[in-house]
């Protein structure tokens, strides 16, 4: 059975598939936000693999089929972009500049908790990425010298993070402007944050969208300055 389950071409992709799945039938029916799929995607495949010794190499070989789907759902995203592009327009400098300072912001908390905790020069590049979507990070954190399985988890904690907590935080902190919401979602949470993003609005969805891309591209410039730092 192991042996047949290790040579099976597509049997990580079954169980990632499942697990979402799994995650999604147990929030529709408990509605609670740290019921995330994802996250219970991820402890679902965990829990199979070892109770079948399976390593990851084995299970990562029949699930890489699903990042082939990354990059174009990430592209996808521009849709809601192109339907709300006049509000985009009107409001383009504030949009902007908070997706500045969200970046700005969380490379240098990347940077200041790194020295607090006395990391290396790797495991602090590995972090530097944290806050954008997978595609770009992984690039990041290999250019970098990072640890690229380290920050593709990092990301995915982030993200799942952001999306349990971002309606709790903007009721907490008041932020009712919809344009808002999306900015500081999309520049902190990236993809993930952004489903939930969509939840809440076409607005907030739209403009976490363009957030996801444009806090990718600078954190791209922001981590190659930053790096230098340690």
């Amino acid at each position: 059975m192991q042996e047949m389950l290790n040579q099976s071409l597509f049997f990580g992709l079954v169980i990632s598939i499942l697990g979402y799945e799994l995650g999604r039938a147990v929030q529709k029916k408990w509605r609670l936000a740290i019921l995330n799929p994802l996250l219970i995607s991820i402890i679902f495949v965990i829990v199979v693999l070892k109770i079948l010794h399976i390593d990851y190499n084995t299970y990562n070989a029949s699930a890489k089929y699903l990042n082939y789907l990354l990059t174009p759902s990430t592209v996808c995203l521009a849709i809601p972009l192109y339907k709300q592009i006049q509000l985009l327009k009107k409001n383009a400098a504030a949009v902007f500049g908070g997706i500045a300072a969200g970046v700005l912001t969380s490379l240098v908390s990347v940077f200041l908790l790194s020295l607090a905790f006395g990391f290396t020069k790797e495991q602090y590049v590995t972090l530097l990425p944290k806050s954008i979507t997978t595609a770009i990070g992984m690039g990041i954190s290999e250019e970098l010298g990072g640890i690229v399985t380290i920050t593709v988890a990092v990301i995915i904690i982030t993200g799942i993070l952001g999306n349990m907590t971002a309606e709790a935080i903007c009721r907490v902190f008041k932020i009712t402007e919809p344009v808002a919401k999306g900015v500081a979602i999309g520049t902190a949470s990236h993809a993930v944050g952004t489903v939930k993003a969509m939840e809440m609005g076409e607005t907030e969805g739209a403009m976490s969208s363009l957030s996801i891309a444009v806090a990718g591209l600078l954190t791209v410039a922001g981590a190659s300055v930053f790096v230098n730092f340690m």
